[in-house]
């Protein structure tokens, strides 16, 4: 039986059958089905077109620079989950940075650059893992090498590219280069499997931040039973020419590895301290680790003699005493460098390090020991400032420079030495001036 419907239209009945509504019903429906497709592709077009343009902004951070200027910039990245215990500035922990693909109307010199975790990084030891059951040779020690980790070793022990001055200065200048550059470079982290040291950890300020075994400091073992006392994460490094235990590499004490810095310092017979951090940025980089005045550190009297301030650091003239033996030592502290960035002006850095590298050569007449150099994780900053100061010398001695091989010679002694592209730039920036001012003092 077919339904009907009745109204009273001005006093009239009026019948409609459902055959006659059912056309008129499927229309509505389908129109109302059009117009919602319709208004969902709008949508997606607008968070489509909204994404790609928020991503070109985000991507879009990597500016020019000149000789005497380096660029304000913010830092956005997120770290890595594998650093999620890090900030983005040891980041000095870890900010790495690889090439957008690039479109023929993209300028060079301000290429869009994204970061990438260190999984992603080639010649990264936590990306090496994945090759570790394929064979390979063995290295000195005659540890299995994948073939992936034989050919980062081969590359830090070979990779060169020597820069007269005029290259040096256009390498400078060429952005796109130097980041295409440096990620070819082997990160060369160490894996914590590698130590067996129980409770290892504790003595560390990063998680992933790990001195590397065969270069690393060892402190002397006072109790037999106790082999955590001769660990600290630090790093012997090579210094120009290759000249053995130039420098120590190491992150900012923190508060339980305190008496275990003031040992190593009297340990290596090292009469200069760099640190190259702020106490606090973001968040804590390196503890208190000397006294006002006066503090004994493990049987080691620590004597602040006078503080001089300058510019862009101060300068602590400490004298140390174990039993009736005497020693002194000049603590530069660097507070300049701002907080997830490079410096925008290189020469308050290449002074300190021309002034370093003078008291360094007065004091091995004395049979100093290394210069120890700290940030906070103790690869970032202090990568920087040890590759501006081995190839200071080299600039000073032989006219041309070698940062990449430099680079490498830092990463086979410490992994993540110049941490990140924007560092990388700012040594040959630096390394640019440094050249100019020498090219003056020859013409003078």
């Amino acid at each position: 039986m077919d339904a009907t419907f009745m109204k009273e239209d001005d006093g009239e009945q009026v019948l409609w059958d459902a055959g006659s509504c059912c056309p008129l019903l499927a229309t509505a429906i389908l129109g109302t089905v059009l117009t919602g497709s319709g208004i969902l592709y709008c949508l997606k077009t607008v968070v489509r077109q909204f994404s790609t343009e928020a991503r070109r902004q985000s991507m879009s951070r990597q500016p020019s620079f000149t000789y005497f200027e380096w660029p304000e910039e913010t830092t956005d990245e997120i770290p890595d989950p594998e650093f999620k215990d890090l900030d983005l500035e040891d980041i000095e922990g870890q900010v790495f940075y690889q090439p957008e693909e690039q479109e023929q109307s993209v300028d060079q010199s301000t290429l869009a650059v994204k970061p990438v975790g260190l999984q992603e990084r080639r010649g990264s030891n936590v990306s090496l893992t994945l090759d570790m059951c394929t064979p390979g040779s063995e290295d000195a020690d005659g540890v299995l090498l994948s073939p992936r980790e034989q050919s980062a070793r081969e590359y830090l022990q070979t990779a060169s590219n020597l820069l007269t001055s005029q290259k040096l200065h256009e390498r400078a200048m060429d952005s796109f280069t130097l980041q295409r550059e440096f990620l070819e470079i082997p990160m060369n982290f160490v894996d914590p499997n590698e130590f067996d040291i129980p409770g290892f950890g504790l003595k560390n300020r990063y998680k992933t931040i790990l001195p590397n075994p065969h270069s690393r400091v060892c402190l002397t073992i006072k109790s037999s039973e106790d082999p955590l006392s001769s660990y600290i994460n630090a790093n012997y490094i090579r210094g120009y020419g290759g000249e053995e235990k130039v420098y120590i590499a190491t992150q900012g004490p923190i508060v339980n590895t305190v008496s275990d810095f003031w040992t190593m310092i009297w340990q290596e017979r090292s009469t200069i301290v760099v640190m190259i951090t702020n106490l606090e940025e973001k968040n804590e980089k390196c503890t208190v680790y000397w006294p006002e005045y006066q503090a004994n550190y493990q049987g080691i009297e620590v004597i602040v003699n006078n503080v001089l301030h300058a510019d862009d650091y101060s300068l602590r003239n400490i004298t140390l005493k174990d039993g009736f033996e005497e020693r002194h030592l000049k603590h530069y502290w660097y507070t300049s460098w701002p907080d997830q960035k490079t410096p925008d002006n290189a020469r308050p850095l290449l002074q300190l390090v021309q002034e370093v590298e003078e008291a360094r050569m007065q004091a091995k007449k004395d049979n100093s020991g290394p210069v120890i150099v700290h940030c906070s994780a103790g690869i970032g900053r202090t990568g920087c400032f040890i590759a501006t100061s081995i190839c200071y010398r080299e600039l000073k001695y032989a006219g041309m420079v070698d940062v990449l091989r430099t680079t490498c010679q830092l990463r086979i002694d410490r992994g993540g030495m110049i941490q990140t592209c924007e560092q990388y730039q700012f040594v040959h920036h630096a390394l640019s001036l440094c050249e100019r001012q020498l090219s003056q003092q020859a013409e003078e």
